[in-house]
């Protein structure tokens, strides 16, 4: 029985790591001004910096129930018996409900199982390239989301923005975090916990967030025991800073491998230019 594994474009994978793997990858969609695109596919990372720093409007939408349905019948037509969907968290984006719709057109959990990864970006896509190679192994449809679910579980996702606007905006923090990020000369850092997005702390320059950013993630890596990592850089439109986290990864940790990935449209109108993150997975779960 072969199990395909599907994600949504939020996930960011590594270039070529979804061909090469074969996993279907579903876009979200977004709005810039009244020009409708597809998350990955018509927009570049510059193209939404650049119209963002124009002030034209950004908006995001979830998938569609038909989208996503479309892509599960196409991996079953294309051979696989069942299909693993690994998706953004729940508790950021109607995706996964509308996964959960259209998996039960499909025949429910027996065909169609759906992981809430709790994440997005590589806390998403670790989750997703765990579950691929496990498929690729010839695991059953049950074990492949199991190792979704504790890859998923381990990812840690640290991240600074210029501004919480963006965040507040779209409903991802609340309006006090946002005006205690912004009525201060202060660069927030946020991580990914329970599936949301929540402020950590607050640091003065970007320079500062970067090295606190590399402390956190050394930390995450020493809770699990200190053992090898797998990383990932994201970034929307900061290149430099982003090479210059990597860097300090390289110098910090026991990678496994660490690679840079520019945010998508979706999460970028989120964060916003500037936004600098870092996602860690350890070999092992944290220390209880």
């Amino acid at each position: 029985m072969s199990v395909a594994v599907v994600t949504d474009s939020t996930s960011y994978l590594p270039a070529g790591a979804a061909v090469s793997l074969g996993i279907r990858v579903v876009p979200l969609h977004v709005m810039v001004g009244s020009v409708s695109h597809l998350d990955g596919v018509s927009l570049s990372p510059a193209e939404l910096a650049a119209a963002m720093a124009n002030k034209v409007p950004v908006s995001t939408s979830r998938a569609s129930v038909a989208e996503l349905a479309a892509a599960y019948r196409i991996a079953l037509e294309s051979g696989a018996s069942q299909v693993v969907a690994v998706h953004i968290s729940r508790r950021l984006s109607a995706t996964w409900e509308a996964a959960r719709l259209a998996a039960e057109e499909l025949g429910g959990p027996r065909v169609v199982r759906i992981v809430d990864s709790g994440s997005a970006a590589m806390g998403l896509g670790f989750a997703v390239l765990a579950a691929a190679e496990a498929a690729l192994a010839g695991a059953s449809a049950a074990s492949v989301e199991e190792v979704a679910v504790a890859a998923a579980s381990r990812t840690r996702t640290f991240f600074s923005v210029d501004t919480l606007e963006h965040l507040r905006r779209g409903g991802r923090v609340s309006t006090a975090a946002a005006l205690l990020g912004t009525a201060l000369a202060v660069k927030p850092l946020l991580h990914v916990t329970d599936g949301r997005i929540e402020p950590l702390e607050k640091v003065r320059t970007s320079a500062k967030a970067v090295v606190r950013m590399a402390e956190l993630a050394a930390g995450a890596a020493r809770a699990a025991g200190g053992g090898p990592v797998r990383a990932a850089v994201h970034h929307l439109a900061a290149p430099k800073r982003a090479e210059k986290l990597a860097a300090r990864l390289r110098e910090r940790l026991d990678l496994i491998d660490c690679v840079t990935c520019e945010l998508g449209a979706v999460l970028g109108a989120h964060t916003g230019p500037g936004a600098l993150g870092v996602v860690v997975l350890p070999s092992s779960a944290p220390a209880a």
